[in-house]
């Protein structure tokens, strides 16, 4: 009877043991399921506010300076700085088969083309303009502006972080390389924003179209700035931990 018993016992620890992995290898699918949706979403979305803009670039008229100053910036923060980000999220779809080396080399490449072409794009427009940062597209065009520029010098300290790490430590280089993108990226979303709200886009794309394009903009920045957020948030709680 005892080993009857026994024999029961492990029996149902084993199917008890067997239902947990279970249950965690589909909450795990499910999961992978979700990121991986989001990231096609957000690469849907790219590709309807990048597309969006520059068709209203090209629209009947002469190519001035504010129509350059919209590709280039469009193009540098929300096509290719965007990839930056996401190139380094392990639930990206053209770059989650890359060895860690090869996300980092991509991240850089992006990141470098991405911050040309928006500080090209800004200074453009601050040289046609004689009032600056007067408005809030202005304003936050300026953080944008700043943070990009700041963000790219310091990477090449997170890049060479264990050559400096006698200077500056590498997991704060880390950490404020993260935070100086994500502020960037994330003003310069809402200085896109701001832009879709102007009187001149709004008669050409309709208000309806311009509030869409807006939610748009506002969905694929948060769903690219979630995964550095929580790095952000993870690396800083280890730093206090210790």
């Amino acid at each position: 009877m005892t080993f009857t018993q026994s024999q029961n016992d492990k029996f149902d620890a084993e199917n008890l043991k067997d239902s947990k992995e279970i249950v965690s290898s589909n909450t795990n699918y499910k999961l992978k399921i979700f990121n991986n949706g989001m990231n096609l979403l957000a690469h849907i979305l790219i590709g309807t506010v990048v597309g969006t803009a520059i068709l209203f670039c090209f629209r009947a008229g002469t190519m001035d300076a504010t129509r350059i100053h919209i590709i280039l910036c469009v193009l540098g923060y929300q096509l290719l700085m965007s990839q930056a980000i996401l190139s380094l999220s392990p639930h990206n779809s053209w770059s989650s088969s890359l060895k860690l080396v090869h996300k980092r080399r991509a991240h850089w490449v992006l990141q470098i083309l991405g911050s040309g072409l928006a500080i090209a794009g800004s200074i453009i427009k601050i040289l046609d303009k004689t009032v600056h940062w007067n408005t809030l597209h202005g304003q936050f065009a300026l953080v944008a502006l700043v943070f990009t520029g700041v963000s790219f010098i310091n990477g090449l300290t997170s890049l060479y972080a264990y050559e400096l790490r006698r200077i500056l430590p590498t997991t704060l280089s880390k950490i404020t390389h993260i935070c100086f993108g994500t502020v960037a990226f994330v003003a310069a979303s809402t200085c896109l924003c701001y832009g879709f709200d102007k009187m001149f886009f709004r008669n050409w794309a309709t208000p309806q179209l311009s509030a869409t394009l807006i939610g748009f903009t506002a969905a694929l920045t948060f769903i690219i700035v979630v995964t550095p957020v929580f790095n952000f948030a993870d690396k800083t709680l280890r730093v206090f931990k210790r």
